[in-house]
């Protein structure tokens, strides 16, 4: 599994514009095949800072997704919202595994 992680910096007086772009993306991802984690957006600290997290089943069906994603409407209307209410300033996406099962000290030998 691959996760996407997805920083923002958007415009604070624009905030509600981001949050419909947000509700949009996490319907999208779903569609196309991903699992969306959520959007986190401002609440204490920097007000224009917020972050999007999602994951494929791998690297090459991220791939897949980000070809069918150009070619989908209802990612073309997504994206023409955030680019018509200028709510995101710029963004940075990284990539992780994640590790989403513990184990006792003990089972890990510490």
């Amino acid at each position: 599994m691959i996760t996407c992680t997805l920083r923002y910096e958007i415009d604070p007086d624009q905030l509600d514009a981001f949050e419909v772009y947000a509700k949009a993306w996490i319907h999208l991802v779903d569609k196309l095949g991903g699992t969306h984690h959520g959007y986190h957006l401002p609440h204490e600290g920097p007000n224009d800072i917020a972050y999007c997290h999602f994951s494929f089943p791998s690297l090459a069906a991220y791939e897949d997704y980000r070809t069918r994603m150009d070619q989908d409407p209802a990612c073309r209307r997504a994206y023409a919202h955030a680019q018509a209410t200028k709510c995101i300033r710029r963004f940075d996406r990284s990539f992780t595994r994640p590790v989403l099962t513990g184990a006792s000290v003990e089972e890990l030998g510490l």
